[in-house]
């Protein structure tokens, strides 16, 4: 009986602590101009860019192990994440997920994430959550008695057994009510939704200037322009998306990647590409390239197909694809014979040099963006950003397109990894399906730098590569045949390719990982489902997982965008219209020569000059 008692007031004390160390919750206000006491909003500045610090990561609430399962293995005998953090339910500080909670909507009401249907469901899950700190908290209370303050030494063991049996509830016969499963079930989803939220503001957070931000409202859209992007950020285009797209998808959290080494990794590429000034290949290709392949991933339902790795490999492959590049082709550096050519034997020159250069800046210490990657995960990633860099070769391109033609022909799956890198490859070649202006700098650049080979290859003593001689190249023609037989049929491919990878998932329910259900979804009246449901994935532009949401008509059928068609044709009926222009003034020039020519021969005749 001794040692009962003792034990009871062990228990006593250990509920007194989680009393004093999580108070029970007090009325809030949410309040666009303050913040709680609580909630530190410092911020610190690092090589010009900042964390949002003070706060931890939510903590997942969980019940104490069942008995049946005390390992916290599940029936298939894989090992439950949570289960090696030994975190109980009793222990959870619930306070500091509101607090959490609370910094989220100050987000919501300083402009930051400007979405009302979030603050409501954000409200909602702060609900969930505080009704389950004080079920728990209710249940401590109620099962505290003050047996325990009765020492050993104050009463005899036979008076203190009286006490135990009359004044205290006993164990026996006493049955706990088991939460509902569809109640767990909702306070997990709500757990991961925050988890997933709360990370967002968790990482690099780049203090942006206005006219840029503004810009970046526009990086989802098709028409996305670098060369504006460029010139507000004098000349760093490539790192604001770089940072964007790694906050975007996550990268920073799922794969620990280090501020400071991120920024490093990209001030390097942006020095790599500028390190020949080429018109064409430089930082804003490689921003368009990254830009326009997120936009294949994150507006067509790709990314709802694509693990994390891969969507890493996607756009850390568009980043790469031209590092130092040199201005030149793949065919000029064989014909010249140049070290890249020696280096690589003929094979892809440039495309080896891209991939080999960006891995091995990695080796330094402060550009590892990579570091915490698993040995498996690197090796994977690896293999997949080799293979997506060196189909950009345009040697590969109908091959490419041979290939996946064959694959879409066949009722089985296709082959994940040649799909992602025509994606990438057709994004490379994709500026006569953006809009006019973008489309007709794009082609200046690269006749430009076309003509500079040329130069340097009459220099040199070699002949003309094609469209490198900038005294007989027709631009409309070239452009009209780049579109006709490179340009159209691959997007009409990759097209094709996204409806066959994306379709199969149209059928799927919403994901339950990651929002609570409809209100209509069931009976139960729980707090998960007092309020308004966040809304389907699917169909959300606004949802934070939009990068993952599925495009669908009014009819709930899939409907991929594909906008390149729209601009490919426009741009070819320009290029049309002036090659008729050129043909013209080719004719009339021609004509007036001819004309010139008969007239100096007729002088000739009279004057009795004979020319040889």
């Amino acid at each position: 009986m001794r040692g009962e008692i003792e034990n009871k007031k062990t228990q006593k004390k250990k509920k007194k602590e989680i009393r004093d160390k999580y108070p029970p919750p007090q009325m809030f206000v949410f309040s666009a101009m303050t913040l709680p006491p609580s909630t530190s909003t410092a911020t610190n500045t690092e090589n010009g860019f900042r964390r949002v610090d003070g706060l931890q990561r939510p903590k997942t609430l969980l019940r104490k192990q069942n008995e049946e399962n005390p390992d916290g293995n599940d029936p298939d005998g894989a090992t439950s994440p949570s289960s090696s953090r030994k975190k109980s339910y009793d222990n959870a500080p619930a306070l500091e997920s509101l607090e959490k909670l609370r910094y989220i909507l100050h987000q919501l009401n300083s402009g930051q994430l400007p979405l009302e249907d979030l603050k409501r469901n954000i409200e909602y899950a702060a609900l969930v959550l505080e009704t389950a700190y004080m079920d728990e908290t209710r249940r401590i209370c109620d099962e505290d008695d003050d047996l325990a303050e009765v020492t050993p030494e104050t009463v005899p063991d036979e008076v203190r057994e009286w006490l135990a049996a009359t004044f205290t509830r006993q164990n026996a016969g006493k049955k706990r009510d088991k939460p509902k499963f569809k109640s767990v079930a909702n306070a997990i989803r709500t757990g991961i939704f925050f988890e997933k939220l709360f990370r967002k503001q968790q990482v690099v957070q780049c203090p942006i200037p206005p006219e840029i931000a503004e810009l970046m409202k526009e990086v989802c859209t098709w028409s996305f322009s670098p060369f504006q992007l460029n010139e507000v950020s004098e000349g760093h285009a490539l790192k604001y998306v770089g940072f964007e797209l790694f906050n975007r998808y996550g990268f920073m959290d799922r794969f620990k990647v280090p501020l400071t080494a991120l920024e490093n990794y990209l001030s390097a590429l942006e020095v790599g590409y500028s390190k020949h000034n080429n018109p064409y290949h430089n930082v804003v290709h490689a921003a368009d390239v990254t830009q326009s392949s997120h936009f294949m991933l994150s507006q067509t339902g790709l990314a709802n197909s694509l693990g994390d790795l891969e969507l890493l490999a996607v756009l850390f492959g568009a980043l790469i694809h031209d590092y130092e590049h040199t201005g030149h082709t793949n065919n000029f550096h064989i014909q010249s014979q140049s070290q890249f050519a020696m280096l690589y034997n003929d094979r892809s020159v440039l495309e080896n040099h891209h991939v080999s250069s960006c891995f091995r800046l990695m080796k330094e210490d402060d550009k590892n963006i990579l570091t915490h990657l698993t040995r498996d995960e690197y090796k994977e990633l690896r293999n997949m950003v080799i293979e997506i860099v060196l189909a950009t070769d345009m040697s590969t391109h109908f091959m490419q397109i041979k290939t996946m033609k064959s694959m879409l022909s066949l009722p089985e799956g296709i082959d994940k990894n040649k799909a992602l890198c025509l994606i990438v490859h057709a994004c490379d070649i994709s500026h006569p399906a953006k809009p006019w202006n973008l489309h007709e700098r794009w082609t200046e650049g690269v006749l430009e730098e076309f003509f500079r080979q040329g130069d340097l290859e009459a220099s040199m003593g070699l002949p003309y590569s094609p469209l490198c001689d900038r005294h007989t190249v027709h631009v409309a023609d070239s452009q009209i045949g780049f579109i006709d037989f490179i340009v159209e049929p691959t997007m009409v491919v990759c097209g094709e390719l996204l409806v066959k990878m994306v379709e199969p998932l149209v059928s799927l329910p919403p994901s339950d990982s990651l929002f609570p259900p409809s209100v209509d979804g069931g009976d139960d009246k729980s707090p998960s489902n007092a309020l308004s449901p966040l809304p389907d994935l699917r169909n959300s532009s606004t949802s934070p997982s939009s990068i993952r949401k599925i495009p669908l008509n009014y009819a709930g059928k899939l409907d991929i965008p594909t906008p390149w068609m729209k601009f490919l044709h426009e741009n070819k009926a320009h290029w049309k219209e002036r090659a008729a222009k050129e043909e013209e003034e080719r004719k009339a020039k021609e004509a007036a020569e001819a004309e010139a020519a008969a007239t100096q021969a007729e002088e000739n005749k009279e004057n009795g000059v004979t020319v040889n």
